[in-house]
């Protein structure tokens, strides 16, 4: 009986790891035979796993949605990652998630080992964590295009592209990208014919599935590597464009605590005034993002930086 119980406990852990296997593959991985698999799926099924299964020699099993979450199996390590990985997401990133990370992970703490709750807390109390500024997206969202990922669902949705011009996009999503700071969906455009990818808090409106798409693989086989080269070109081209430059009437003090070094530099000039330099080629966004700050500004250079100022502010006036 101690036996069965084990092997069912190892099955149910497999199917949790994978969408979908074969009967054969479960049998290889518990060492058993293929009849002992099917008559370990009828007991899960009679516990209230719903445990699917496809006929025929390609046919196989997998655990579908059930009304109720079965608990999940986890060894020592994914114990911890998991951890790890909610007092991550309470920092921040995803809008609405802090709430829902901590309440979650208090739960997990609950029933850790006292030896994994030691480990964990150990990890905590050294670790300290600062929220950076940036965009934010509705998880949601984030689940609905992971996924259509996982199953080869195709997507449409709108996009804000980099000149803040809006279009439609019909793409078959394949893998979801986080570099730290932006969350980005690595596609198929199928109007374009080609791999793209999508910054995913410039998403708008309503995502609409589709039809199921072709199983695709994305260029050099990692969505990752895809994504960071992608945004490395992004920068090569954004340095042929030269830096903005924009005087602040406001101490360095006060502007550098609001503008994070990785996008622009702060340097004095006088005691009441600084200037801000942006680290990579000039852009609107650039401008407007000066405007938010609410200081008196003066546009040193380039010139097109200037010309792109007296034409948002000639809109501005004519809106008023």
């Amino acid at each position: 009986m101690v036996q069965t119980s084990a092997r069912l406990l190892a099955l149910l852990s497999l199917l949790q790891m994978r969408r979908e296997w074969t009967g054969q593959e479960l049998a290889d991985r518990l060492e058993v035979g293929p009849r002992t698999i099917r008559r370990d799926v009828d007991k899960l099924r009679s516990l209230g796993y719903p445990v699917e299964a496809a006929p025929g020699v390609a046919g196989g099993y997998r655990l579908g949605n059930g009304g109720e979450l079965p608990p999940l199996l986890l060894d020592d390590a994914e114990a911890v990652a998991v951890a790890v990985g909610l007092r991550t997401a309470a920092a921040g990133g995803i809008a609405g998630i802090e709430e829902t990370s901590v309440r979650a992970l208090t739960k997990l703490e609950q029933v850790l080992p006292s030896r994994l709750r030691r480990r964990v807390n150990a990890l905590s109390d050294a670790t300290s964590t600062f929220g950076v500024e940036g965009p934010q997206i509705d998880a949601e969202v984030l689940a609905t295009i992971a996924g259509a990922c996982r199953d080869r669902t195709r997507l449409r949705f709108a996009y804000i592209a980099r000149d803040d011009k809006l279009s439609q996009r019909n793409t078959e999503p394949h893998a979801v990208v986080y570099s730290g700071h932006r969350w980005y969906l690595v596609a198929f455009d199928l109007d374009r014919d080609d791999w793209r990818t999508f910054r995913i808090d410039r998403i708008r409106g309503r995502l609409r599935p589709g039809e199921r798409g072709r199983r695709r693989t994305v260029p050099g086989g990692d969505p990752a590597a895809f994504v960071k080269e992608r945004l490395r070109a992004v920068r090569d081209s954004d340095a042929v464009t030269a830096p903005g430059r924009i005087r602040l009437a406001a101490a360095v003090s006060q502007v550098r605590a609001r503008i994070p070094t990785r996008w622009a530099t702060v340097e004095a000039d006088g005691d009441n005034s600084c200037v801000v330099t942006s680290r990579s080629g000039w852009s609107q966004g650039f401008l407007v993002w000066m405007a938010t700050l609410g200081e008196a500004m003066e546009v040193l250079d380039p010139p097109e930086l200037a010309e792109a100022a007296r034409a948002i502010a000639a809109r501005l006036g004519a809106a008023a």
